[in-house]
């Protein structure tokens, strides 16, 4: 027999262990190795799909974060203008509050400063009136300064000077 002409008993027996191990093989090894590829095509798939899922929220949460710093940008921009506005009426309210409180000391000063100047001329022409009576007593070798006209003679003395200088003003 050759090749050609096989044994007839030999060519079944090879047949049934043919079709026994190829329906073992279809029937254990070809259903897990389906499942190990269909495992393979979800995990690459599924990780695609997780993948884009992730991107997707990733996206999302990142356009949230873009809204919310947005608007704390104009919050900002909203407290920073009505601090700015604040301090400036602040401003205004404590010039106007300093200037009035400068005019009232000024408005003092000047008034003190009259009642000093009337205090200091009655007391500088009581002062040339006592001197210019006693230069005039050592000149005539008399005392001057007693005399009830020495008073009348220093008061014309200043009421003429006060309308020369009232004159020049």
């Amino acid at each position: 027999m050759g090749p050609l002409k096989p044994d007839l008993a030999q060519l079944v027996i090879g047949l049934v262990c043919f079709f026994l191990i190829f329906g073992i093989l279809g029937a254990v090894l070809l259903p897990r190795i389906e499942k190990v590829l269909g495992e393979r095509r979800d995990a690459t798939e599924g990780g695609v799909e997780r993948a884009e899922a992730a991107r997707a929220e990733a996206q999302r949460v990142y356009e949230e974060f873009q809204a919310e710093l947005t608007a704390a940008r104009h919050e900002a921009a909203v407290i920073r203008q009505t601090t700015i506005e604040e301090g400036a009426a602040m401003i205004a309210r404590l010039r106007v509050e300093g200037q009035e409180v400068r005019d009232r000391m000024v408005a003092e000063a000047q008034v003190q400063l009259a009642a000093d100047r009337v205090l200091a001329e009655a007391e500088l022409r009581e002062d040339v009136v006592r001197l210019a009576g006693e230069l005039a007593g050592r000149v005539i070798g008399e005392p001057v300064a007693e005399l009830p006209r020495t008073r009348a003679i220093a008061d014309e003395f200043f009421a003429a000077h006060e309308a020369k200088a009232d004159a020049r003003a």
